[in-house]
């Protein structure tokens, strides 16, 4: 049966009894709470390592590789940051779990290439973290089409998807994007910038809605332009969100997963009427 989770993300109620998730730390408290929330929501037995040793062993003394850690910053063994390190260097997604959160500390976890980072300074830490883990376990079946003509901008964009475990492709004008469209019709999800000198977002976005709608394929308007009537315009033709650079990493994925979910919903609820 299907549960939604606090943001509105849907558990589909599939289990992921094969994939291996170590948990990284040291309250016993933390640890119940989460093992029996993945559990209950994806049939997921995490193993528990309290301490960095622990989670050294649990890598190095297994052939099964891991998919994804939930660590503390700092472990009994390593208080100082060392425990997420180790996990960075044996390129093992992580999603952060941390009581301790400045801005500096952002930015260096960030830097890292992490997963996500959950707080534990709220009721919902354990739903949050629930849900990132699903995101992260299911991301693959998204397909999502970045456009932009700027090589920095696509290597950027893409770099971010693909820590969520997304499936990219990328076009650099708007023609290789209708291209790539009409060849991948699984895409649910087109991040365009607005500039671009053969077909511009605005009219790559009424191309794509003459044969496809909201219903089947989101659209996520970019620019750095400080022209703030752009993102009217943009939704008028038919996007579905839009976003000014710089944005931060946060608030891209979370509108990333706010308009896939709406895909999820509606695809769900025409399921339903069948």
């Amino acid at each position: 049966m299907a549960v939604l989770g606090i943001s509105g993300m849907q558990y589909s109620g599939e289990t992921f009894p094969d994939v291996r998730i170590v948990l990284g730390e040291d309250s016993n408290v933390f640890t119940q709470m989460i093992s029996q929330r993945l559990k209950e929501l994806m049939g997921v037995d995490i193993e528990i390592c309290r301490t960095f040793e622990d989670l050294q062993m649990a890598n190095e003394l297994s052939d099964e590789p891991v998919k994804l850690a939930i660590s503390n910053i700092n472990l009994p063994g390593a208080e100082n940051g060392e425990a997420l390190e180790y996990l960075i260097d044996c390129n093992i997604p992580t999603v952060v779990f941390t009581g301790t959160f400045q801005d500096e500390m952002r930015e260096k976890l960030l830097a890292k290439d992490i997963v996500d980072y959950i707080l534990k300074d709220n009721v919902f830490a354990v739903e949050m973290l629930a849900e990132s883990v699903y995101r992260f376990l299911t991301n693959h079946r998204h397909h999502v089409l970045i456009v932009d003509d700027s090589p920095t901008a696509r290597a950027l964009l893409s770099s971010r998807l693909r820590r969520y475990n997304f499936r990219v492709s990328l076009a650099e004008s708007g023609a290789k994007a209708i291209e790539i469209l009409k060849a991948n019709p699984d895409i649910g999800l087109v991040v365009t910038d607005y500039n671009m000198p053969d077909i511009d977002g605005f009219e790559l976005t009424r191309r794509i809605r003459s044969v496809r709608g909201s219903h089947e394929l989101r659209i996520i308007g970019v620019s750095s332009s400080t022209n703030r009537l752009l993102s009217a315009r943009f939704l008028k033709v038919g996007g579905n969100d839009f976003m000014l650079r710089p944005f931060i990493d946060e608030e891209f994925y979370c509108r990333v997963n706010q308009n896939l979910d709406t895909l999820v919903q509606i695809k769900a609820a025409q399921a339903r009427k069948k």
